[in-house]
């Protein structure tokens, strides 16, 4: 493990040049307009933040932003290598940029993230995508300025994908996505090696940031007017792993807990193995930490559950939320599963139907089983035939219809406390946002009501969203 993850200040420096004088480039090459870039992260919450330090190093040198690839100088693919749909769909991206490279040969092209720092999709991006210009992986995004300066000087394809176990760098600029909500990554990579999971093949080992950077952060978000702060990491319950501070995951929960200020603290992922009573201890007595957490269970078979790697037996899950439900009145769980991991036989999806039922989930992210190269579990032959794998899922996402809308059914009536961060798609006359238990809920009300919180009661539902009246504002 690398002992000394953190990117020197001096880099950092070097790096803040390099965006100086690619700005200079640019100034010179696009002296009649602002030229305009296009950044799309596929994937995690984690790619989402990853997307915002980018925009934050384009922003340095001198780009402005559009929604719309048509009209940008600069594209860029933040990919995912999670699911292979997510990589088909880049690929289908990348593909589409051809027609439009060749009308304007000055538009840089780039991918970066996780799907490309695997080898072999790095090699047939360089050999099948000569159009692409600019290609990193996932451990060297504060070296953008300086491929970027490379790129801007040569107009050559600048490539790099280097190995490592993973570092922090510090002080990036951030051009956040919004103004209500903010990410906040307090450590990255993992150590788990789920036998289904790419991850820590293309992030890296477990490393976490300091504490006083995290609070730092947090502190000087809250003075900005954010009212929602959600920490990210692989395994947040980890935090601390591989560090020389003597903090761990609840004890931060606590300090941020201690901010001054009107705001809400979420996490995720939090790993059922290393879930444990002082996390819920620390979730039941702080008042700003959502009663909302994401645990992924991902099949409630404990043969399946070994297969993976995960760690945790049913039993231990069940015990945690049954914990969690004591401890927090009103606590929400949310989860993952996997249909068709392969040897998936029919009674251990029906223990999985069962788990969800025991727990009641308020939602459940539900995803067939990819086959991801380099993970253990793509030597499984053991593969569930298709057809198969399609029923239970439908089985499965029949079950959790039901199942939150009798949640929803049972809360007519309850007031909530809901985040307002949009406008609403029930109607145009409606606004939106979360609840404290991550439940979406919208009701009629203007614009001026985005960034604040308001007191909803409940009364009705509507597929996946909760309609209420505003009673307070606040």
């Amino acid at each position: 493990m690398n002992k000394n993850p953190h990117v020197p200040a001096e880099e950092i420096a070097a790096q803040a040049e390099y965006s100086r004088m690619c700005a200079d480039i640019i100034r010179e090459r696009y002296y009649y307009k602002i030229p305009l870039a296009y950044v799309h992260s596929f994937g995690c919450q984690q790619n989402v933040s990853d997307g915002e330090k980018i925009k934050g190093m384009l922003s340095q040198m001198g780009y402005g932003f559009t929604d719309n690839a048509d009209e940008a100088d600069f594209i860029l693919f933040n990919t995912c290598a999670v699911r292979e749909g997510a990589e088909s769909r880049v690929f289908g991206n990348v593909g589409s940029m051809k027609k439009q490279k060749q009308r304007n040969p000055k538009i840089t092209l780039a991918l970066c993230g996780c799907m490309v720092q695997q080898e072999h999709i790095s090699l047939k991006i360089k050999k099948s995508y000569p159009y692409v210009d600019l290609l990193f992986g996932t451990h060297v995004l504060h070296k953008l300025p300086q491929m970027m300066h490379e790129r801007l000087s040569s107009m050559s394809r600048v490539f790099n994908i280097t190995e490592d176990e993973g570092t922090i760098a510090e002080d990036i600029p951030i051009r956040r996505d919004g103004t209500v909500k903010a990410w906040v990554p307090i450590m990255y990579g993992c150590n788990n090696f789920c036998t289904y999971c790419v991850v820590p093949l293309v992030r890296g080992r477990e490393r976490s940031r300091c504490p006083d950077r995290v609070l730092d952060e947090i502190r000087s978000l809250i003075v900005d007017g954010y009212k929602e702060v959600c920490l990210l990491g692989q395994n947040v319950n980890s935090y601390r792993a591989g560090s020389d501070f003597d903090m761990n995951f609840s004890q931060l929960l606590r300090e941020i807990n201690n901010i001054e200020g009107d705001f809400r603290i979420r996490f995720m992922t939090s790993h059922p193995k290393d879930a444990s009573h002082e996390l819920i201890d620390t979730i039941a007595d702080c008042g700003k930490v959502c009663r909302h957490i994401h645990l992924p269970v991902q099949s409630g078979s404990d043969r399946i559950l070994q297969l993976m790697n995960r760690g945790y037996t049913a039993d231990s899950y069940l015990s945690l939320v049954e914990y969690a439900k004591n401890k927090i009145p009103g606590v929400a769980f949310t989860s993952d599963i996997i249909v068709g991991f392969p040897g998936e036989t029919e009674e251990d999806f029906a223990k999985t139907l069962e788990l969800v039922k025991r727990v009641g989930f308020s939602s459940l992210f539900t995803f067939i089983y990819s086959k991801r190269e380099g993970t253990k579990a793509a030597q499984y032959s053991d593969q569930t035939p298709k057809e198969e794998i399609d029923r239970r899922f439908k089985q499965l996402t029949d079950l959790q219809a039901q199942i939150a809308a009798d949640n929803f059914a049972g809360r007519i009536g309850q007031s909530v406390r809901v985040l307002v961060d949009s406008q609403g798609r029930l109607s145009p006359d409606y606004v939106g946002g979360r609840d404290d238990s991550g439940s979406n809920v919208e009701f009629k009300g203007g614009t001026e009501l985005i960034g604040s919180f308001a007191d909803v009661e409940i009364t009705d539902f509507r597929s996946a969203i909760i309609v209420g009246q505003c009673r307070m504002q606040n």
